[in-house]
């Protein structure tokens, strides 16, 4: 892969990284404070543990997605970046577009999940 599409996908990469830190940090600080007479009733409250609840399991998610952005970001630094890890291919210059942190090329994503699917 050239120097200059690796460079844009580590500038996206780190863009991402910065933006869930970001998010982070503000629900720490805001989304999670709530004084408990600033609720009146039983609904209300319901509701505050309801997206609380919501925002903690998005956050979750997101930090399992800080894990692979750093794996990405490792492999860029490798020369190992849109190599699959399974069949030793080159991933689509589009399927990282959509997902940079991909380590398996397209047919052998699609593997994985056939055979994902028959352990079900």
């Amino acid at each position: 892969m050239e120097q200059k599409t690796l460079e844009h996908f580590k500038e996206e990469l780190l863009k991402q990284k910065q933006e869930i830190l970001s998010d982070s940090s503000k629900t720490m600080n805001e989304n999670l404070v709530v004084a408990g007479e600033e609720l009146p009733d039983t609904i209300d409250r319901s509701s505050v543990e309801t997206d609380r609840n919501f925002t903690l399991k998005l956050r979750d998610r997101e930090r399992k997605l800080l894990k692979k952005i750093d794996d990405a970001l490792s492999r860029i630094d490798n020369k190992t970046f849109g190599v699959c890890e399974e069949c030793g291919k080159e991933i689509g210059v589009n399927r990282l577009k959509v997902r940079p942190v991909a380590t398996l090329c397209i047919a052998c994503k699609e593997e994985q999940e056939k055979k994902e699917k028959m352990m079900s």
